[in-house]
């Protein structure tokens, strides 16, 4: 009985995943348009950035230890 949450559990968790991902994606691309748009060196807006791109990269690095797959 305890194991046949496993399956359920698990995709519930992937879908988040993807959500989260997709999300942390989309901040880094306005990250990165911000960045560009800025006239001067400002450092709150790098920061966000490298903020956001951590953020991206490690929802990656755990898509693939989990192999999910996008639909």
């Amino acid at each position: 009985m305890l194991f046949s949450r496993k399956g359920k559990l698990k995709k519930e968790f992937d879908e988040q995943l993807i959500s989260h991902f997709f999300a942390a994606k989309q901040e880094l691309q306005v990250a990165k348009e911000m960045e560009e748009m800025s006239d001067d060196y400002d450092l709150y807006i790098i920061a966000k950035r490298k903020i956001a791109e951590s953020k991206h990269l490690f929802l990656l690095k755990e898509a693939r230890l989990r192999e999910v797959k996008i639909k």
